[in-house]
């Protein structure tokens, strides 16, 4: 007997009062079942209050590349700005990593001081913590994120390799090259993260269901793609009647409405894809009942990473 448990994680929570006001109405309508908190997004503080209102399942969505830090000693003077005083952006950060120019204590330094402001704003540690833009898998980086998540005792993160990604010829190259530099990453992570004791869902989704590229069709063919794949490298049990075995998948989504600037980002106003149309296609994609459906006729339970 299968059991496949599906985590779907609402990244970007705090982001905006509009993300929030998204991300919740996903999570009450069993569309979303985690969330992923910024805690230098512009509404942190009211995104957790609404985790604790309405029970949301919450971790910390650490962030290195957009907005402002969070640590009072990194605001002037550190490797993590560039020359507004904000980080770097999602390239620039690969950019001045890549030729040396940040200071890896400081990554360490802001990475702690981001845990402590979640457990400050919602009064627990984060059960999973991951990175925005995916920076937690970058060299040097993935080494001092997993070093903060074994001191502070976070079990779970995201390895952001999806199965059948090569296979997506809707994804524009540009992006795809981006994609692949991610995959690579990840793959250059996984032994780190597994000598510090974290863990992480069998299956990982969400690069290519991402904005407008998300379906109803797309998000079925790539839980059957990972599923079939995941299923032709795991040995089966000698008796299936006797044992039954649990799959884990974790769905990465971005589900809001619109930012308006100048009210949302985290220190710098919001950026394009918050902005777009594509966050609210996301929301009325994930809120569709057949999708709902489909996880009940296909055996899948959605859960959160405190229920692994």
């Amino acid at each position: 007997m299968l059991q496949v448990k599906l985590i779907v994680t609402g990244d970007d929570f705090g982001y905006c009062p509009r993300r929030n006001q998204g991300i919740v109405e996903c999570f009450l309508a069993g569309a979303v079942s985690n969330v992923s908190l910024l805690v230098n997004g512009s509404a942190a503080a009211d995104a957790a209050k609404l985790a604790r209102r309405h029970n949301i399942p919450i971790g910390l969505h650490a962030n290195l590349s957009e907005g402002s830090p969070v640590c009072e000693g990194l605001k002037t003077n550190s490797s993590l700005l560039n020359q507004d005083g904000f980080f770097h952006g999602k390239m620039g950060f690969r950019k001045a990593l890549s030729k040396g120019l940040l200071n890896t204590s400081e990554v360490k330094q802001e990475l702690k001081a981001q845990v402590e402001l979640f457990h400050e704003l919602t009064g627990h540690l984060p059960t999973h913590m991951d990175g925005h833009q995916h920076v937690h898998v970058l060299p040097e980086v993935r080494h001092m994120f997993a070093e903060v998540l074994e001191e502070y005792g976070i079990k779970y993160t995201r390895v952001p390799i999806e199965p059948g990604l090569h296979n997506c010829d809707w994804i524009p190259p540009s992006l795809m090259d981006f994609y692949l530099g991610v995959e690579e990453d990840s793959f250059n992570t996984v032994d780190v993260f597994t000598r510090h004791g974290i863990r992480w869902p069998d299956i990982y989704i969400g690069l290519s269901t991402m904005g407008k590229n998300m379906s109803v069709s797309n998000i079925w063919s790539a839980i059957d793609t990972a599923m079939a794949e995941f299923m032709s490298r795991v040995p089966s049990p000698p008796d299936p009647a006797a044992q039954s075995r649990t799959v884990t998948i974790e769905l990465m989504v971005h589900p809001g409405y619109p930012s308006v600037p100048p009210v949302g980002g985290c220190g710098e106003g919001p950026d394009d894809f918050s902005q777009s149309w594509e966050r609210l296609h996301e929301l009325q994609t994930l809120i569709k009942p057949e999708l709902q459906s489909h996880y009940k006729t296909r055996n899948i339970q959605l859960c959160s990473f405190k229920d692994l």
